[in-house]
């Protein structure tokens, strides 16, 4: 599973370049670096790859996931997963209903729920299975939402500034674990952040924006 773009470019509504002649190979295990300010069209490229591009946005470029061009599919079809800056659990759920939910639908009935509570365990977080979101930390919930995103089973992860509301032990310790994650997962992964901090050891670091 290798993520490919080439010759992308990105114009906002008024016609306006964000990016041109872009290329870009992420292959699996591997974690790159977007780096720029706010406000640059990092977020708008995560869109253009994910399926979720603005109402105005248009691109042109070709955008290759596991060798399959990708960019007329519908954003459910991609299996492109997204960790926002929110973890965007839903409240209404307990923890191990939230990852059953992100869990592919050939697994039923009560394998749903295990599989969910064997992920928790994976990590050391199955004590959590019955509680809802509001009822546990900040750290903790950040966790659930990338495990939720992993247990879908994506070929490629997109990563938008996942880091940026946590205190700064915090950032440190959930960054390194979730690097540890998506590597074992051994699937591309793309991460966007204006914070240097944020850029994995030894990772490639693009600087934004380029045109």
């Amino acid at each position: 599973m290798t993520l490919c773009l080439n010759d992308l470019a990105i114009y906002k509504p008024d016609g306006e370049v964000l990016l041109s002649n872009f290329n870009l190979t992420i292959k699996p295990g591997q974690i790159t670096c977007l780096m720029g300010p706010s406000g640059c069209g990092k977020s708008s490229l995560l869109n253009v790859i994910a399926g979720h591009v603005s109402e105005g946005f248009r691109y042109q470029g070709k955008v290759q996931l596991d060798d399959q061009e990708i960019g007329s599919m519908d954003a459910h079809l991609r299996r492109v997963g997204i960790l926002f800056q929110d973890d965007l659990l839903f409240p209404h759920l307990t923890v191990w209903q939230n990852l059953a939910f992100a869990l592919p639908n050939e697994i039923k009935g009560e394998a749903r729920k295990r599989r969910a509570i064997e992920a928790l365990t994976e990590v050391s977080l199955n004590e959590l299975a019955n509680s809802y979101p509001e009822r546990i930390s900040g750290g903790q919930r950040a966790r659930i939402s990338l495990l939720r995103m992993l247990l879908a089973k994506p070929k490629l992860a997109l990563l938008d500034e996942p880091f940026s509301k946590l205190d700064a032990t915090l950032r440190s310790q959930f960054r390194e674990w979730v690097f540890l994650q998506l590597q074992q997962a051994h699937i591309p992964a793309l991460l966007v952040t204006h914070d240097a901090h944020d850029a994995p050891n030894g990772g490639e670091i693009i600087q934004w924006p380029q045109n």
